[in-house]
């Protein structure tokens, strides 16, 4: 019973593909299944592809699939189609059918992958399971908050422990059998950032830092001007020559960036809120704005510094590019290890 996997293929709910300098942003909060380990089922590893999905029916069978004899429940698809949505938000009506087929794909995939495993008897160490739960556990505030999302997935401990060790099971089977295959070359690496020329150009960009001061949601005209005046004092000493990386630390509500100064990396158009984005844009390095009012209250921003656009040189690019072919060439070498787990299994979809 599937009940933690994270699926890693977020179909048409995200962007088919990224920039090959783009890397993926981590997760800002626990989803509350255990999050895919860098060798586990790799995004794309389904059964089949295709533009065309058949129906699938508002009602489905208590069993909506059998793998050499092994069942995937409907709860188990329900629960994984959950935790999609939980990371990619609601499937829209018209990807329903492709959306779901798919998802039963990895559901297929992983269950031929796990008993591939329990054939070939591969071995988990029990410290390594114990390891990627303490690593779970980790990602909540508190026992409580940890306890609550094993309860939301109907799972006890020991449960969790076990699918833990299937995942891990399935990670080892994958790195033994796909791993010794997986090469990228120097020449690849070129001939890639040849290839794909408009991957590797980057808009302008700045890099600021700000201080937030928020008022709360809701607040009436007398809190909200409070705020304002706090914000205003904030800025007169900023611009008198107080520190500003010591002023947010000291006043801003941004819990993201107010730890560190108020920095908030390097950002292009449209990154930010548009009333931010505009002013940030306009500021030259150095400069210190006026406050600036967004849905989230009254800003101050400093422009560290801006980045003309430009084309990536490739050194730069080097890692990503690398990155991207070694997990492009993972897919393609898991997807046809499946296949064959497929054509020697017998796989009954029952919708």
């Amino acid at each position: 019973m599937v009940r933690l996997i994270a699926l890693v293929l977020l179909v048409a709910l995200t962007a088919c593909s990224r920039g090959a300098s783009e890397e993926t942003p981590p997760s800002d909060a626990p989803t509350g299944a255990v999050p895919s380990s860098a060798t586990d089922l790799p995004p794309g590893a389904a059964l089949t592809a295709g533009p065309v999905a058949a129906p699938v029916p508002a009602d489905l069978p208590a069993v909506v699939a059998r793998i050499n004899g092994d069942e995937i429940r409907k709860a188990d698809f329900e629960k994984a189609l959950r935790n999609l949505e939980r990371r990619a938000g609601s499937v829209p009506d018209n990807e329903r059918d492709r959306v779901y087929r798919q998802v039963l794909e990895e559901l297929i995939a992983y269950r031929l992958l796990l008993q591939e495993s329990r054939a070939r008897k591969v071995a988990v160490e029990d410290a390594d399971v114990e390891a990627r739960f303490g690593a779970l556990r980790q990602q909540f505030p508190s026992e409580e908050a940890f306890k609550r999302m094993l309860t939301e997935q109907n799972l006890t401990v020991d449960q969790a422990r076990a699918e833990m060790r299937d995942e891990l099971r399935v990670a080892k089977l994958l790195e033994t059998e796909i791993g010794p295959k997986i090469s990228v070359q120097e020449s690849d690496v070129s001939a890639f950032y040849e290839q794909n020329p408009s991957e590797f150009q980057q808009s302008e960009m700045v890099r600021a830092s700000h201080i937030l001061v928020s008022p709360p949601s809701g607040a009436d005209a007398a809190t909200r001007s409070a705020a304002r005046q706090k914000a205003m004092g904030v800025l007169t000493r900023a611009r008198s020559g107080d520190d500003f990386a010591a002023l947010a630390r000291e006043f801003s509500q941004d819990p993201g960036s107010a730890a560190s100064g108020g920095d908030l990396g390097a950002f292009g158009r449209g990154d930010m809120v548009g009333p931010f984005s505009d002013v940030a844009f306009g500021l030259a390095p150095g400069a210190i704005s006026d406050l600036v009012e967004t849905e989230f209250g009254y800003h101050i921003i400093k422009v560290v510094e801006k980045q003309p656009a430009r084309t990536i040189p490739l050194d730069e690019a080097r890692i990503s590019i690398q990155r991207h072919l070694h997990n492009m060439s993972r897919l393609q070498h898991t997807q046809a290890f499946v296949q064959a787990l497929l054509k020697k299994g017998a796989v009954d979809i029952l919708f």
